[in-house]
């Protein structure tokens, strides 16, 4: 009877660990809710358009993300009232790291098409999912 209850007790505990969310995907779901946040807090009209990645290959990620990183700084919040949460979304979205794969990417910041700030925000999210 000892040994059955520590089994269960194994089994229950690995079962846990098995569907237990990991760490980086509960901090790329927390970037994700951010940059959504943003695109109801942002300043849309008479903003700066933005470099904004699309269309993505593999060796060109880093490159995209650090787009996106320089473009995040450039935000602004649409009204005043917003400036704290505005700051705190922007400081959680701007901690998002991607490690480079080494290759080479042929494509710059300016290379990619300017865009609306919630047009770049969205295109942050897709390159998040």
């Amino acid at each position: 009877m000892k040994r059955m209850s520590i089994f269960c007790m194994l089994f229950f505990c690995s079962t846990m660990v098995l569907t237990a969310s990991s760490p980086r995907t509960l901090k790329y779901k927390q970037i994700q809710k951010k940059i959504r946040d943003l695109e109801s807090m942002v300043k849309d009209k008479d903003a700066e358009l933005l470099h904004t990645p699309e269309s993505l290959v593999e060796g060109c990620l880093s490159t995209a993300v650090t787009c996106f990183k320089k473009g995040i700084q450039k935000l602004q919040p649409a009204s005043s009232q917003e400036n704290e949460a505005f700051a705190k979304a922007i400081r959680i979205v701007s901690k998002f790291t991607y490690r480079d794969s080494g290759e080479h990417c042929e494509f710059t910041c300016e290379s990619y098409e300017k865009k609306t700030p919630k047009e770049f925000l969205k295109g942050f999210e897709n390159l998040m999912k």
